[in-house]
């Protein structure tokens, strides 16, 4: 495979982002992918060191260093007030991304009320309070886009994670629930759904021989997703590229569903 050479977005320039878990994985690709393109990015994410080392990356790499937070989004006024208070410091946000998400194995034996509740303050729950929170600034701005992330992993109908599963089937009724009436404001929203992405936390958790044969029977393409191919979509949306996509689903899962 040849290395691939990405596309630059002039309007994403100066831009404004907040991204939910964007300390590692997914969520700190595209923090870097953001930041190489000129915009001035925010984040939360629990994981502290790895927050401070992905701000010391882009810092390193001639970047503007992101505005970040350690932050349990399960606690929704301390999301919402990092919101503010990124704002304040930033301005009002162009773009949000609701990347923020865990996906612990259970079976449907094991789940209790407490730990279905847990589940959804982390996989739902969080990205219609950060909706709500950046939604006044966007109108300010004359318009916007919100990025909520999906999973095609219910989709193939994976089954180690029925609360997952759940949360994340929920993303497109939220993306399609808020679509028509933020429209009006120019205020866009989609549903990005990643296929088995390659994060070093899928690899050290999940990823077995039998998952690499897994991947290479049902994909149509044979090189594993990388995070960087899924910032990659998230770029184009949040960039005037995307000014007429909204209430729309884009899968980067290399053609498995």
């Amino acid at each position: 495979m040849s290395t691939p050479s990405y596309a630059t977005f002039p309007s994403l320039r100066g831009r404004r982002v907040f991204i939910t878990g964007g300390g590692s994985g997914i969520g700190a690709a595209m923090v870097e992918a953001f930041c190489a393109q000129g915009a001035r990015v925010a984040f939360v994410d629990v994981a502290e060191g790895a927050s401070a080392a992905l701000a010391g990356r882009v810092r390193a790499a001639g970047h503007e260093a992101p505005w970040w937070r350690a932050c349990d989004v399960r606690d929704i006024p301390a999301l919402q007030g990092a919101i503010a208070d990124a704002a304040a410091a930033l301005g009002d946000f162009h773009a949000l991304v609701n990347n923020v998400a865990s996906d612990d194995r259970h079976t449907i034996e094991e789940v209790t009320p407490e730990y279905w509740d847990n589940r959804m303050a982390i996989n739902e729950r969080p990205a219609f309070f950060a909706i709500q929170a950046v939604v006044p600034g966007m109108r300010r701005l004359g318009g916007g886009s919100i990025v909520n992330f999906g999973s095609t992993g219910w989709q193939t109908k994976g089954s180690t994670y029925p609360c997952y599963a759940i949360a994340k089937s929920s993303v497109n009724g939220l993306t399609r629930g808020l679509a028509g009436s933020l429209g009006k404001d120019r205020i866009r929203v989609n549903t990005v759904s990643p296929g088995w992405v390659m994060t070093q936390r899928q690899i050290e958790k999940w990823l077995t021989p039998e998952g690499e044969a897994e991947i290479d029977r049902n994909q149509c393409l044979p090189d594993r997703l990388q995070p960087e191919h899924i910032a990659r979509m998230v770029l184009f949306l949040a960039s005037d590229d995307g000014l007429m996509c909204t209430a729309q689903e884009f899968k980067v899962d290399a053609g498995w569903n």
